[in-house]
């Protein structure tokens, strides 16, 4: 049943990105682009799929701090360490920096892979490449 929930979430989530248009990276390119603000082509539409995350997300935990268990597992699994160091500072960065200059992120890029997008593929292995370059210094933490 587990499995199912996974299904069902993942593609509702690819839906919503193909549907608002993320797995266009001209898409975050056009909003983080603040200097076509005086031109009039700056595209605020990722603001509002941002906004829309933030809510979503924030009536999932006031739903889950009324329920005894998640749908599909015996606890919930929710992050207690608040500790603000370099990795949770860098990684972040890291990411929105490779985010902006190319325009695409994990979840929009596998949406994408299921378009066919080439672009996708070479994402994916350069992505994949990052995690493995790296974790060894993830396992230590």
């Amino acid at each position: 049943m587990q499995l199912f929930y996974f299904l069902i979430a993942g593609t509702l989530f690819g839906a919503g990105l193909t549907v608002s248009g993320m797995i266009n990276p001209a898409k975050t390119q056009d909003f983080l682009d603040f200097a076509s603000i005086a031109t009039g082509k700056w595209d605020p539409s990722l603001l509002v799929t941002f906004i829309t995350a933030l809510v979503i997300t924030a009536v999932g935990y006031a739903i889950s701090k009324q329920m005894h268990k998640p749908l599909s597992d015996e606890k919930f699994s929710i992050p207690t360490n608040r500790k603000i160091d370099s990795r949770l500072f860098f990684g972040p960065a890291l990411f929105g920096i490779g985010w902006g200059l190319i325009g695409l992120c994990p979840g929009p890029d596998i949406a994408a892979l299921f378009l066919g997008a080439p672009e996708s593929i070479l994402f994916i292995v350069t992505f994949v490449a990052g995690i493995m370059l790296t974790w060894p210094l993830n396992k230590t933490a």
